[in-house]
């Protein structure tokens, strides 16, 4: 397979009280760039997944690395043989994550850190610890780590709630939060501290960055990503997972072979409804 194509993701919260004027230059950059892909513009901060040759993508990085509060942003980097993204967009947001709650400012305050490495040390060593799901159910449902407790959420506007619903038992007790590149952990950790949880860390660069540094050591499945990949395994190759065209959600090769499941009309989650 000739992998052509770089896949960027990358995000960081920063006060941009600019945020509108930013939104024309980057588009122009990326039209001239060829590059494709979303790039969200918040007063909070800037969210991007971007796909192009690598010229193009060093290019762009540079170009933002330009701006003081955008240099040295962790980039989650794989590499596909075609362009997993079908047009480019820039948009403005209310948040580069919705959450709903506007008093949690990661760039003010957010949870404590932990690398891949020394996650994965806790693990060996069997110690005690709640590996936190913070991500939607469907993707979960795809792949997680080992024991990971999951919330069974459908949304990340729902994880404030589903935290206020967790055994008051579990607040003491260390927890490892991780979500697919780290953007979500950033605010869930707050909700956390907020909620009485004493000993908090979020998995640093999330499950892509465990992927790229220890590989898959106490992951099962595979991890979704929101392109036309649909899913990636830990040496963050494109798996077998489709995406439903109906309703969208994400099926496992086993789900794929029901009756239920007729390409570009209906899946097992949808088929009852039409």
């Amino acid at each position: 397979m000739s992998a052509s194509v770089v896949n960027i993701a990358g995000y960081r919260f920063a006060d941009m009280p600019d945020r509108d004027d930013l939104r024309q230059p980057l588009r122009d950059l990326c039209q001239d760039l060829d590059l494709k892909g979303t790039i969200l513009l918040a007063h909070e901060g800037i969210n991007f997944f971007l796909a192009g040759s690598q010229n193009s993508i060093d290019s762009f990085v540079e170009w933002l690395e330009a701006d003081p509060r955008f240099t040295n942003i962790p980039l989650k980097i794989s590499y596909s043989d075609y362009q997993p993204f079908r047009r480019m967009n820039v948009r403005l947001k209310k948040e580069i994550i919705s959450l709903g709650l506007d008093h949690i400012k990661p760039a003010e305050m957010t949870g404590e850190e932990i690398t891949p490495k020394a996650f994965k040390q806790l693990l060996d060593n069997g110690d005690e610890v709640i590996v936190l799901d913070t991500r939607n159910e469907y993707e979960c449902r795809i792949g997680t780590f080992e024991n990971a407790f999951e919330l069974n959420i459908r949304s990340f506007r729902d994880f404030p709630r589903a935290v206020s619903e967790m055994d008051e038992d579990l607040k003491d007790k260390p927890v490892v939060m991780f979500c697919t590149g780290g953007i979500r952990c950033e605010k869930a950790s707050v909700v956390m501290m907020d909620a009485g949880f004493s000993n908090v860390k979020q998995l640093k660069g999330g499950i892509l960055g465990y992927f790229e540094e220890v590989g898959g050591d106490y992951w099962n499945g595979d991890c979704f990503v929101f392109d036309r990949r649909v899913a990636v395994n830990p040496q963050l190759e494109e798996t077998d997972v489709v995406q439903c065209f109906a309703c969208r959600e994400p099926l496992l090769v086993e789900e794929q072979s029901t009756g239920e499941y007729v390409i570009a009309q209906s899946c097992p989650y949808c088929s009852d409804k039409k």
